[in-house]
């Protein structure tokens, strides 16, 4: 068994240069509001729910993304009701969100 049961990490890179990057999705929102959601329904710390910052996971086409662990599941989003739905259904109910899924081909 794993310290924590899932550990999700959203990609908050930012670019200078103008190429594609989460941080231009507004990563940074999502990461704050999945923290708290996860905190508030009482599924942080040990045994249950980490969410962490991340630098660039090179799937930048699809920004912004997030990955949770162990599953090794993808998502994109686009908005807050989107983390509320991975909060609800990956990270309390074990069911992967299928509509936010993030296709294997997309990369950098």
């Amino acid at each position: 068994m794993s310290y924590y049961r899932h550990h999700v990490f959203f990609c908050l890179n930012q670019r200078s240069n103008a190429e594609a990057c989460c941080a231009q999705h507004d990563a940074q929102v999502a990461f704050d509001h999945c923290k708290k959601r996860v905190k508030d329904a009482g599924l942080a710390g040990p045994g249950g729910v980490r969410v962490n910052k991340a630098g660039c996971l090179d799937r930048c086409a699809g920004g912004p993304v997030a990955v949770v662990y162990p599953e090794g599941v993808w998502y994109t989003f686009v908005d807050r009701d989107d983390i509320d739905e991975i909060v609800e259904s990956h990270l309390k109910q074990g069911r992967p969100v299928e509509r936010l899924l993030l296709a294997p081909d997309v990369g950098r």
